[in-house]
C-alpha cells in the first residue's frame, strides 16, 4: 500500500462537467486532482462504489440549486482502505478497511468529488468501520440505504410488536426496510409490494406478507399498519393503509406529499453503520446486491444505464 508520503496528485475518475443524461455527460479522466484532506477528514482508497438514484436525478440537475459546482465525480458510497488521515482524525488509521456514506446532507451541496474515483476525501464521522464477514462490494452496496432505511424507521417512532407496510420492497432501501424492521426492531408482522417475479425475495428478505402490485391495490386491504414505509412515492395511497395515529413517511417527493405522511432526507451518520455493523456481521441483515449489478470502473456508464431502468433489485456496485 502507497504511504502518505507517495500518494500520486492525480487519479482516474468518472466526471461529468454539464447536466445531462448519464450516457451523455459522463466522461472518464486520468488527470483528476486527487481531493486534498481537511484536518477531519481521511483520504480512502477506492475499493467500491455503489450508486443511487440520487445520483443520476443529481447529474440531470435536479438539485441544481444546492449542489457543488461543475465538474463533478458522481458516487455517495464508498467501501476502501484509509490511506492518510486528517491531523484531528483519532478513530481511523492507514491500512484501515471502511465504509460510508461521504454527504452528510443528500440534497444541500454534495461533495464535487465523490467516490467513482480512485481516491476520494471524507469526514471521520460519516465512515464505518466494513464488517469483517462482507467483501468491499457488499459493504458499498449498503451505506446510503441502510442509513435511510434507519432513519425512516427511527422517524416513524417504529419499535417491538409493531406492524409495517414497505411500499418498494425489493429496491435498494425497501430490501434494508424489511430486514431492519424485522431483525434489528422486532416487527410483529412486515408487509411489503413487489412486483410477481420478486414476491420470493421478499419472504426471503423476511417479509410476512408479500404483496404482488400488479394484481392487487394494499390500500384496499382490510388489514391496516402502524407504519407504512414508502420507499416509490405513493404517499396519496400510502395514507389509505396507515391506521388512525400510525405513521406514514416517504423518501420521494415525485409530488406533493399527502399529510399525515412525511417526506425526508438523510442524513449521513456513520454512528449508525456501527450501530448496525453487529446486525450485518452476524448475518441477520445482508446486503443485497442486484445479480447483475456488479460493473469494474471501466463499465460506468452502463452500470448507470442499468440502474436507470429502474427495475433493479438491491443496489449496483462499481469496483475498481
Amino acid at each position: 500500500m502507497a504511504s502518505s508520503a507517495t500518494l500520486p496528485s492525480q487519479m482516474k475518475a468518472w466526471t461529468y462537467a454539464e447536466y445531462g443524461k448519464s450516457s451523455d455527460v459522463l466522461k472518464l479522466g486520468s488527470d483528476v486532482a486527487v481531493p486534498q484532506l481537511n484536518d477531519d477528514q481521511v483520504l480512502v482508497k477506492v475499493v467500491a462504489a455503489g450508486i443511487n438514484p440520487v445520483d443520476f436525478k443529481r447529474m440531470l440537475g435536479l438539485i441544481k440549486a444546492t449542489d457543488s459546482p461543475l465538474p463533478i465525480v458522481p458516487g455517495y458510497d464508498v467501501a476502501g482502505v484509509v490511506v492518510k488521515v486528517g491531523s484531528q482524525v483519532k478513530k481511523f488509521k492507514e491500512g484501515d478497511e471502511v465504509y460510508g456514506d461521504i454527504n452528510e446532507k443528500a440534497l444541500d451541496h454534495p461533495k464535487q468529488f465523490g467516490t467513482i474515483a480512485e481516491y476520494t476525501a471524507v469526514e471521520e464521522r460519516l465512515l464505518a468501520f466494513k464488517p469483517k464477514n462482507l467483501s468491499f462490494i457488499e459493504a458499498a452496496g449498503l451505506p446510503l440505504a441502510i442509513e435511510t432505511a434507519h432513519e425512516g424507521l427511527e422517524r416513524s417512532q417504529f419499535s417491538a410488536g409493531k406492524s409495517i407496510l414497505v411500499l418498494g420492497g425489493a429496491g435498494g432501501v425497501g430490501t434494508m426496510i424489511i430486514q431492519l424492521a424485522k431483525q434489528v426492531y422486532g416487527a410483529s408482522k412486515v408487509a411489503a409490494t413487489s412486483s410477481t417475479g420478486k414476491l420470493d425475495l421478499l419472504k426471503s428478505l423476511g417479509a410476512d406478507l408479500p404483496i404482488d402490485y400488479t394484481r392487487e391495490n394494499y390500500e384496499d386491504l382490510p388489514e391496516k399498519f402502524d407504519v407504512v414505509y414508502d420507499a416509490v412515492g405513493e404517499s396519496e395511497r400510502a395514507v389509505k393503509a396507515v391506521k388512525e395515529g400510525g405513521h406514514v413517511v416517504t423518501i420521494v417527493g415525485t409530488s406533493p406529499v399527502v399529510p399525515p405522511a412525511v417526506m425526508f432526507v438523510l442524513t449521513s451518520n456513520g454512528a449508525v453503520l456501527e450501530k448496525l455493523n453487529p446486525f450485518l456481521e452476524s448475518g441477520k441483515v445482508k446486503p443485497m446486491i442486484d445479480p447483475k449489478g456488479v460493473f469494474p470502473f471501466s463499465q460506468t456508464r452502463e452500470a448507470f444505464a442499468h440502474l436507470e431502468t429502474g427495475r433493479v433489485t438491491g443496489k449496483v456496485v462499481i469496483y475498481l
